[in-house]
C-alpha cells in the first residue's frame, strides 16, 4: 500500500513538473513574440517627425510652455511652399527661403528631405565650438589635424602640427575657407577627439529640435551616417546668427590669421571665402544683400549653400539651396531665389 501511495506521489510529480516545463516555454514563446511585434512597430515607424508635429505630440514639455509655442518663434512648413516668384530651379534636391523676423517660410521645396550637407555641417560645429570654448584659446594643431593627413581633394587652410593659432583664427579657416584641418582642430580643442565633438553637436541639435540630423565628425566629410535637412539647416543657422562673432566672421571678405609655429617662429595665414558671391566669382542678387553664408560640396551631396540675406530694410532672410548638380546651377537657382526677396 504504501509503495503504491509512492508510485502516485511520484507520478503527480512528474505531472505538475511537465507543466511547468510546458507554461514556462509557452512564456518564454509569448515574451519573444512581443519583442519581435515591437521591434516591427520600431522599424515601421515614421522616421521623420516634422517640428509642427512634434510640438503637437510633445506641447506639455516645459520648453513648450513659454510666452510661445515653437511654430510661433520659428519658420514651421509640413509641405512645399510655391512661389511665383521663384521658378525654374534646376537640379536642385532641397531649397527654402525664410523670413526670419516674420517666422514665415516664403518658399520651400522638399525641406525635410534628409540629404547630406557636406561643408554646411561647419555652421553647427563653429556653433558647438562658440558656446563651448574662448575665441582667445589658444590651439596647437595635432598630427591629425594637420593638412598632410587628409587626402589630396579635400578642401584644407594648410594647417601644420605645432602650429598655434587662436579658436579664433581656426573659426575663420573654418567657415570662410571651409579648411578640414580647422574642423578637426577645434573638435580636439573643444572636446578632445572628433567622436566626443560630435556627441556635442547632435546634442545641439536635439536642443534646436533639429531632429533629422545626425553629424559623425566635425567636417562634413562623407558619411552614410553624416545627415540633415534644408529645414534642420535652417534651424541651426538661425541659431548661429544669434552670435556676434558668428555674424562678423561670416560677413568677412578675408582674413589673415597670426601664427605661432612649432619652433616659436611667426607666420601669417590668408583665408578667403569659397562663397562665390563673396570671391566675384558669381554676379550678387539685386533683391536683397546678401551677408554671408557657408557652402559645401562633395559629390554624394552636389553642391550646397546656406546664406543670410538682407532686404532695403534690414530685415534678415535665411536662403538655402541643396544638391545642385553644378556651381553655375547652385549660385543661378539661389540668385532666383535672394531676388524673390524685394518682392515679399
Amino acid at each position: 500500500m504504501k509503495c503504491t501511495d509512492k508510485r502516485r506521489m511520484s507520478r503527480k510529480r512528474r505531472r505538475r513538473n511537465r507543466c511547468i516545463v510546458r507554461m514556462s516555454m509557452l512564456l518564454i514563446i509569448l515574451c519573444i513574440s512581443a519583442v519581435i511585434i515591437y521591434n516591427k512597430k520600431k522599424e515601421n515607424a515614421k522616421p521623420e517627425t516634422l517640428a509642427a508635429e512634434l510640438e503637437e505630440a510633445e506641447y506639455r514639455r516645459p520648453v513648450y510652455r513659454e510666452d510661445a509655442l515653437f511654430s510661433d518663434r520659428l519658420c514651421v512648413s509640413s509641405q512645399d511652399v510655391s512661389t511665383e516668384r521663384v521658378s525654374d530651379l534646376l537640379g536642385i534636391h532641397s531649397a527654402g527661403l525664410f523670413d526670419v523676423n516674420g517666422k514665415e517660410v516664403d518658399f520651400c521645396y522638399q525641406i525635410h528631405e534628409r540629404l547630406f550637407p557636406a561643408s554646411t555641417t561647419k555652421i553647427l560645429t563653429a556653433l558647438v565650438a562658440v558656446k563651448n570654448g574662448s575665441l582667445s584659446d589658444t590651439v596647437t594643431v595635432s598630427e591629425n589635424a594637420a593638412a598632410s593627413s587628409f587626402a589630396f581633394d579635400e578642401q584644407v587652410c594648410g594647417l601644420e602640427a605645432g602650429d598655434m593659432f587662436t579658436l579664433k583664427d581656426l573659426l575663420y579657416g573654418l567657415l570662410l575657407n571651409s579648411g578640414n584641418d580647422t574642423a578637426v582642430a577645434i573638435a580636439e580643442h573643444i572636446a578632445g577627439d572628433q567622436e566626443s565633438f560630435a556627441e556635442l553637436m547632435n546634442a545641439q541639435a536635439a536642443e534646436l529640435l533639429a531632429t533629422n540630423s545626425h553629424f559623425v565628425n566635425a567636417s562634413g566629410l562623407h558619411s552614410e551616417e553624416h545627415y540633415t535637412t534644408a529645414y534642420d539647416l535652417y534651424l541651426i543657422f538661425n541659431e548661429c546668427i544669434k552670435y556676434p562673432e558668428f555674424l562678423e566672421i561670416i560677413r568677412a571678405d578675408s582674413y589673415t590669421a597670426h601664427i605661432t609655429k612649432a619652433d616659436g617662429s611667426k607666420e601669417d595665414m590668408e583665408f578667403s571665402p569659397t562663397n562665390y558671391y563673396a570671391s566675384g566669382a558669381a554676379p550678387l542678387p539685386e533683391g536683397a544683400d546678401v551677408i554671408g553664408g557657408k557652402t559645401g560640396t562633395t559629390s554624394e551631396a552636389g553642391n550646397c549653400l546656406i546664406l543670410l540675406n538682407e532686404d532695403g530694410g534690414q530685415n534678415p532672410y535665411i536662403s538655402i539651396v541643396m544638391g545642385a548638380a553644378s556651381k553655375e546651377l547652385l549660385y543661378q537657382d539661389m540668385t532666383e531665389i535672394v531676388n524673390s526677396i524685394s518682392t515679399n
